[in-house]
């Protein structure tokens, strides 16, 4: 979403815009903790991703 605040509006006025902005909800990213069962070391699998570029 795109707000177009122009000059010289008054305090007032850019206060009553930005109050009326919907806010998006974020990610709760502690949900997902835990989740991912490895089977090797996440180290080794950053690695051997890192080294498949070369």
């Amino acid at each position: 979403m795109v707000t177009i605040i122009k000059k010289g509006l008054d305090k007032q006025h850019i206060q009553r815009i930005l109050a009326n902005l919907k806010t998006k909800k974020g990610l709760n990213a502690y949900e997902y903790c835990g989740k991912v069962k490895l089977q090797q070391d996440p180290l080794a699998v950053q690695k051997a991703l890192r080294d498949e570029w070369e």
